[in-house]
């Protein structure tokens, strides 16, 4: 029987993370899953996983219920769970409302408030002497209007709890923000800041941040979700932004009572001038973490595990350089007709590894969000520059092809006519070979 304590997870989406979990802490992990998310973990997933004790959220029961139902079947474990670990977004309130109720290490209501609804965490920022941009709630046109009348143009318009750019604009005209249903989601707007984006990580323990890793962005996520290159580059030389990472870090740490965990925010460098944008209380999308441990030579993973268990990580880097993931585009929903395989990516300069999610055949689904690709590579080099060049040397040779999936159905029921089906059909994109 382990000693060691025992960590309940929340399992919503199958990652690199939740994987190297599940390898690393096959008798000291516990999967939280919600069976109305069954859907997104795959059958391939829940197989790699099913040495692993998994407690099902029933979906429609009050989660009070549910939880007095989660520790009679914690009772029956040989070890209970006594660390809780969210590194989802979308679920952030349901989560540690869960963990709250079944009695783990928790977000309080008001700290989750400060880290999924936007505006509460911009006036939290400026409560503890942060810069931010301009801001507001709206709920109209015309208030986005007014604001435009003080701040100017172009302007970001967002759902206050959004996530990956989902139902993010940028507004440069009137027109754009008459076309949105306020009545959808509770919005607001900010100033559009210039300069540099910048991305941070850090580790919380006991309420300190013992380190912080900055990213930088060859492309802003707005220009992402719009076509633009998909990628991340850890800095772990000094090309890294003129900033106190850890004392900026800190300074909200504190503010916001973080006991413990994984955090990353998104900061602005503008003339000298540094503006908080926002902050998450659990793992950084994409690949962004795995991206940190290939640029200082650690396992990051292992680290992350380490605070969530209520132990100090020790942080021992052996390398110091740049590396970054580039997520492969993925043009349109429908199905996989043709993609670079792994093998070839990995043979192209600075790629150490390489992961396709999508086959010839799969059906796929495309949508505008700053996480939608049809795989991911890590790219090493000795310099920002020297990565993002490589990882546009992929691009240029990765090609994915997507067909709709009538077009798919016609070209298997008659081979022969595969170049009259794709040239014919009305919702061919204009390009479907996406580089």
């Amino acid at each position: 029987m382990s000693t060691r304590p025992v960590l309940l997870m929340v399992d919503d989406r199958a990652s690199s993370f939740t994987r190297h979990a599940a390898r690393a802490l096959p008798q000291e992990l516990v999967l939280l899953r919600f069976a109305e998310l069954r859907g997104d973990l795959s059958e391939d997933y829940l197989r790699e996983t099913a040495h692993l004790p998994a407690f099902w959220v029933r979906e429609g029961v009050p989660l009070a219920q549910e939880a007095r139902r989660y520790r009679d079947w914690a009772g029956e474990l040989p070890v209970a769970p006594t660390r809780f670990c969210n590194p989802s977004e979308p679920r952030q309130h349901l989560a540690q409302r869960f963990a709250a109720l079944v009695g783990l290490p928790h977000l309080s209501e008001r700290q989750v408030t400060w880290v999924r609804d936007k505006a509460a965490m911009k006036e939290r920022f400026r409560e503890l002497g942060l810069r931010t941009a301009a801001f507001a709630r709206v709920r109209s046109a015309a208030e986005v209007a007014r604001f435009a009348e003080r701040y100017g143009r172009p302007l970001v318009l967002k759902p206050v709890d959004s996530f990956a750019c989902v139902d993010t604009f940028l507004l440069p005209g009137p027109e754009a923000a008459a076309e949105v249903d306020f009545a959808a989601r509770d919005f607001m707007v900010e100033q559009y800041l210039g300069g540099t984006e910048w991305e941070v990580c850090a580790l919380i323990h006991d309420g300190e941040v013992l380190a912080a890793w900055p990213s930088a962005m060859p492309c802003r996520p707005l220009d992402i979700v719009d076509g633009a290159m998909n990628a991340n580059i850890s800095v772990g030389t000094d090309e890294g932004p003129p900033v106190d990472l850890r004392a900026m870090l800190q300074r909200i740490v504190t503010g916001m009572g973080i006991d413990h965990g994984y955090a990353h925010m998104e900061f602005f460098v503008v003339d000298g001038e540094v503006f908080a944008g926002e902050i998450g209380v659990r793992l950084a999308g994409c690949e962004i973490p795995a991206n940190h441990g290939h640029a200082y030579g650690f396992d990051v993973f292992g680290a992350t595990l380490d605070v969530y268990l209520g132990r100090r990580p020790r942080l021992e880097y052996r390398e110091r350089r740049c590396a970054g993931d580039l997520l492969l585009p993925l043009p349109g929903t429908g199905i996989v007709r043709r993609v670079t395989g792994a093998d070839e990516l990995l043979c192209l300069p600075g790629v150490i590894e390489a992961v396709l999610r999508v086959g010839v055949g799969d059906p796929v689904a495309a949508r505008r969000a700053s996480h939608n690709a049809s795989g991911h590579v890590h790219v090493v080099g000795d310099s920002i520059a020297q990565v993002e060049q490589r990882m546009r040397a992929v691009l240029d040779a990765f090609t994915i092809e997507v067909v709709p999936a009538r077009e798919a159905e016609a070209i298997a029921t008659n081979p022969a006519d595969e170049a009259d089906a794709v040239a014919a059909s009305p919702d061919r994109e204009p390009d479907p070979v996406a580089r």
